[in-house]
């Protein structure tokens, strides 16, 4: 007797709907005027917040703790702020028959931004890898991602961008990197409490993602944003954006295992070098881009959903591995996640 096939299940994040629900919302009814400016300086205001909140909740301690795993960390890294650009730069060569100049800078942007916390750290459980080491991983490239986007947005992306400079940088330095320096300070008296309260992170997060989308599709709404990009153009970049995802995840693991990486590891260094954060891309994206940050978050958001697909069949593959029952699997500390 045969047994019934399985039917391989692609996983669709309830908030990516809300986030397509953002973009129609903002296409159908967009923000003009004093709403438009009101809706800016309340995602101003929520993302600091949020990344005041990220401060206060990231553990100093667990940080230095993981500075020990130095090979893998800094593998990661590079694979997140130097190969990803180096890929980057590459797909130049595709416009403009393939990307418009727009589109590619939104493409070349996706390429700077760090890489995730939450989903790495999941999909690496996931998978029974090196979880610990995925936790430092993703808050290590949050951290330098405040200060190597923007830089490298200045330096590679230029005017193409809409208006790089020094200051951008510093704007960016002021709305993300200062709110977070702030909660650091302040963990010691309101630590406990976030760490008792994680729904609150969580909702800020999610909240102020969205409110981010809204606010940035309004502006690229009312400037044509829909005129700008036809369905052949969309469906070349989500080619590309596929051949970028394969290119680093099949990277991050055959690369890992010739450098002499266990499994557990290898496993932290291909979901954590593989992926791009949504989270941090957004916020810099509208401080960076200004009135043309629609058409740049949207590779980012498109990445981003590619992204979770793929590597939730992956985890779950990885998962049944015979040698995942063979190895020993590290498990986080308390307050990890």
């Amino acid at each position: 007797m045969t047994r019934p096939r399985r039917r391989l299940r692609l996983p669709v994040d309830p908030y990516i709907l809300a986030l397509l629900g953002m973009v129609l919302l903002a296409t159908l009814l967009p923000a003009r005027g004093v709403a438009a400016e009101a809706a800016s300086g309340a995602s101003t205001v929520v993302v600091g917040l949020l990344f005041f909140l990220y401060g206060a909740k990231l553990s100093t301690r667990e940080a230095l703790d993981g500075v020990r795993h130095w090979r893998l960390h800094t593998t990661v890294l590079a694979c997140t702020f130097v190969v990803f650009p180096l890929l980057g730069l590459a797909a130049r060569g595709l416009v403009p028959w393939l990307l418009t100049p727009a589109l590619y800078s939104g493409f070349l942007f996706l390429c700077l931004v760090p890489s995730t916390i939450q989903s790495s750290i999941a999909f690496t459980s996931m998978a029974k890898g090196n979880v610990p080491a995925a936790i430092c991983a993703g808050s290590f490239s949050s951290l330098l991602g405040m200060v190597l986007t923007p830089l490298l947005a200045v330096v590679l992306l230029g005017s193409s961008g809409g208006g790089f400079s020094a200051g951008s940088a510093l704007k960016i330095a002021l709305q993300l990197l200062a709110p977070f320096l702030a909660g650091q300070l302040l963990r010691r008296w309101i630590g406990g409490f976030l760490a008792r309260h994680r729904r609150i992170i969580g909702f800020v997060d999610r909240g102020s993602i969205l409110l981010v989308v809204y606010a940035a599709f309004s502006q690229g709404v009312v400037a044509g944003i829909w005129q700008q990009v036809t369905w052949p153009r969309l469906l070349a970049l989500l080619a590309a954006e596929a051949v970028l995802l394969a290119v680093m995840l099949s990277l991050t693991w055959y690369g890992a295992a010739r450098m002499g990486f266990g499994r557990a590891d290898r496993i932290a260094i291909q979901f954590a070098g593989s992926k791009k954060s949504l989270a941090a891309g957004l916020p810099m994206a509208t401080v960076l881009f200004a009135s043309n940050a629609s058409l740049a978050v949207l590779p980012l958001m498109l990445f981003h959903q590619m992204q979770l697909m793929v590597c939730a069949v992956i985890a779950k593959r990885r998962s049944r591995d015979p040698e995942a029952a063979a190895e020993p699997v590290p498990v986080a500390g308390p307050g990890g996640a």
